[in-house]
């Protein structure tokens, strides 16, 4: 069904209320360098997933997000401020990630606003998917958890088991495969004290995907189902030129399970190369479009069956809204549990 990308700012952001149309906001944090990828990485997911309904997707921006001249010359014609989303009646709501300055979440610059964010997002959508460090963000403002660094970064596709029932699972390829990027983790032990249900555990990558119900459903993502076949690889490649230039002391792992035996040993030799001849403009001779060949998006099937779900819940909800002459859709918490995937153990 269509997707309508709205970025005209004088239309309200909740001009459009048919009952088979939801309006969903993106709160698009990431970087200016992978700003485009990341929006263009949701639209196309959102596209793919939302069956027999069209989706009417605001974007916005949190102005204390550090940006460049550029981006905000872009942003400010397309996205939206985020004073615009208090008085935004949205169905949902996705939040991503950026790139962690700070040891501590309070000590970025856009703290503040995400916390307010975080605050409103509980008390006005019927769902908000919060992405990587988003989600670290809304566990730290709603329950205290601080997120616990890695020692280094975890990169690569991991085997995700569910660990409990629940209706974002159903249809789901198990066990599902994920692509995760991150430099922090939540500990499953606080989340479980706090009461938040985790639905997917990964044995080498943690906690992948959990959820809690209250006003609003909350879904949190420590992975990227968004992801596109090579974004990893987009990212091994800058982490190296970050090395090259000097910018950071040790040469970045390789994705884990992303690459097949031959790209596997083609990026070893440019990191051999790197480590002999460290220099920056040695990125050049980086050889992205060989290593593409060597993967693949096996979570692409995953991604969509999520996002499925994810707006059968949000229809769900508005069919709660509609007059009481017409029939009444049924949402999640009328489901039985027997309807989706059984636990895999706990």
């Amino acid at each position: 069904m269509p997707l309508l990308l709205d970025t005209t700012h004088e239309t309200p952001a909740d001009a459009v209320q048919a009952t088979n149309c939801i309006t969903v906001g993106l709160i698009n944090n990431m970087p200016d360098a992978a700003l485009e990828a990341t929006e263009r990485q949701f639209v196309d997911l959102i596209r793919a997933s939302a069956r027999n309904t069209v989706v009417r997707l605001l974007l916005f921006a949190i102005p204390e997000v550090p940006r460049g001249e550029a981006a905000c010359r872009d942003m400010a014609g397309r996205y939206r401020p985020l004073v615009a989303l208090w008085d935004s009646r949205l169905d949902g709501l996705i939040v991503t990630g950026t790139e962690p300055r700070s040891d501590s979440l309070k000590d970025e610059p856009y703290w503040g606003a995400m916390r307010e964010m975080i605050d409103w997002a509980r008390h006005n959508t019927a769902s908000t998917i919060w992405s990587c460090l988003a989600a670290h963000a809304a566990v730290l403002q709603s329950d205290g958890i601080e997120r616990r660094a890695f020692k280094q970064k975890l990169s690569g596709l991991f085997a995700c088991r569910p660990v409990s029932s629940h209706p974002m699972l159903r249809g789901a390829p198990l066990p599902l495969t994920m692509p995760h990027s991150r430099c922090n983790d939540l500990p499953e032990a606080a989340l479980k004290a706090c009461g938040y249900r985790i639905l997917t555990r990964s044995a080498e990558a943690g906690v992948d995907m959990f959820a809690r119900q209250d006003q609003s459903l909350h879904l949190f993502l420590q992975g990227h189902p968004e992801y596109e076949p090579d974004t990893l690889l987009r990212e091994y490649r800058r982490d190296i030129g970050r090395f090259l230039q000097g910018e950071r002391r040790h040469y970045p792992a390789a994705p884990q399970g992303y690459f097949d035996r031959d790209a596997a040993a083609l990026a070893d030799t440019f990191r051999k190369r790197a480590l002999a001849d460290r220099r920056g403009d040695l990125i050049r001779a980086f050889p992205k479009r060989a290593l593409e060949t060597g993967i693949a998006a096996s979570w692409r099937a995953t991604a969509i069956a999520i996002y499925e779900n994810w707006f059968d819940y949000l229809k769900g909800r508005r069919a709660e809204r509609r007059p009481p002459n017409l029939p009444r859709r049924r949402a999640w918490r009328d489901w039985p549990s027997a309807a989706v995937n059984a636990p895999a153990g706990s």
